[in-house]
């Protein structure tokens, strides 16, 4: 009897060969998806874009631009199949090691208002609310405000 091992995901680099499945799951989890050139334009620009991948299929991901003594988290997505097991919270504190490298004193993201399950997982991490953003996200019908949160790093 042989013992099948498991790959392990993997949180690597984003490269452009990826981003059909990263715009993807973009669509699939997100009403208003970032678009293709968003993400091209992010790995030009050198922000720090990270997926994870097990068995060569993508299934989650994440933008950071980072600057002067401050981190931000702009974008963080996980397929929806692969929500609620832990991924997300794996990645972000994959960004929040990255960022504490480059010597970033804090880490910013916004968060829009109505959704709690990502909002409590940034503050069960020890992100907390600094403030606001009137009409911040596109909406159904509308605009929806951002939770600005903050990480002292």
């Amino acid at each position: 009897m042989s013992a099948q091992l498991q790959e392990m995901p993997q949180i690597r680099r984003m490269f452009m060969t990826d981003l059909d499945a990263v715009v993807a799951i973009e669509r699939e989890v997100f009403l208003f998806p970032w678009t293709r050139g968003n993400f091209s334009d992010s790995i030009d620009s050198g922000y720090h874009c990270l997926v994870l991948e097990q068995h060569g299929h993508i299934f989650g991901y994440g933008v950071m631009i980072i600057g002067p003594e401050e981190a931000h988290l702009l974008t963080l997505g996980i397929a929806a199949g692969s929500q609620r097991k832990g991924w997300g919270e794996r990645l972000l504190r994959h960004f929040i090691s990255i960022a504490k490298e480059q010597l970033a004193r804090s880490m910013f993201l916004d968060v829009r208002e109505s959704n709690h399950v990502a909002a409590r997982l940034y503050e069960r991490i020890g992100f907390r609310q600094i403030g606001k953003r009137r009409d911040y996200y596109p909406a159904m019908g509308g605009r929806e405000d951002s939770l600005v949160m903050e990480l002292i790093l």
